[in-house]
């Protein structure tokens, strides 16, 4: 008895320390997608970003772009010196570091009429903001508004940058490190 009530204690402590790890895949603007006329800060609004989610920008591949760009290109629907560009029609954004960020598309027309879109994104609870591996050779990149080199965002095209290989423990891993742990010292 005692051995089947530490095992669902085990079990528990698993559940719950793995809910606040998950990360969220928001779809932008959800069944309409990426379009012309998009009211993207409405769909924004109401919506936690955090490191470790995703965006994912459905549309019509050639017909749009998503291009990640700095504030004040967001604010000037430039596109010239994008961080990040994708037109596959299907463009997921892994959200990588904190703070703002701001995507349009770069044909021309498109951002003006609506195809634009700011976040904040959140430090995750379980993430450090450890900067992300060296962006290839085929992205493009520029600074930041504080100086710093931005790193591209990471896109389902094959010939952008691929994914960050910088080590960090995951918190899945270091849940089951822990959940072992609590584990054999409830069991023993």
């Amino acid at each position: 008895m005692a051995f089947s009530s530490a095992l669902l204690l085990c079990f528990f402590l698993a559940f719950n320390m793995a809910l606040p790890t998950l990360a969220t895949v928001y779809t932008v603007g959800d069944a309409s997608g990426w379009v012309i006329g998009g009211d993207y800060s409405t769909w924004a609004s109401d919506k936690t970003f955090a490191v470790g989610d995703s965006l994912v920008f459905n549309y019509g591949g050639g017909a749009h772009t998503v291009d990640e760009v700095k504030e004040s290109d967001y604010k000037s629907c430039t596109s010239g010196n994008s961080i990040s560009t994708d037109s596959s029609g299907a463009t997921t954004i892994a959200l990588k570091k904190a703070g703002k960020h701001y995507f349009i598309c770069g044909v021309p027309g498109h951002c003006t009429g609506g195809m634009k879109l700011s976040i904040k994104v959140k430090a995750s609870s379980g993430s450090s903001a450890a900067p992300s591996a060296t962006p290839s050779s085929s992205a493009k990149g520029s600074p930041s508004s504080d100086g710093t080199p931005a790193t591209p965002s990471t896109t389902t095209t094959p010939t952008k940058q691929n994914e960050s290989s910088a080590t960090s423990l995951s918190p899945i891993v270091a849940l089951v490190f822990t959940v072992s742990w609590i584990c054999s010292y409830v069991l023993v």
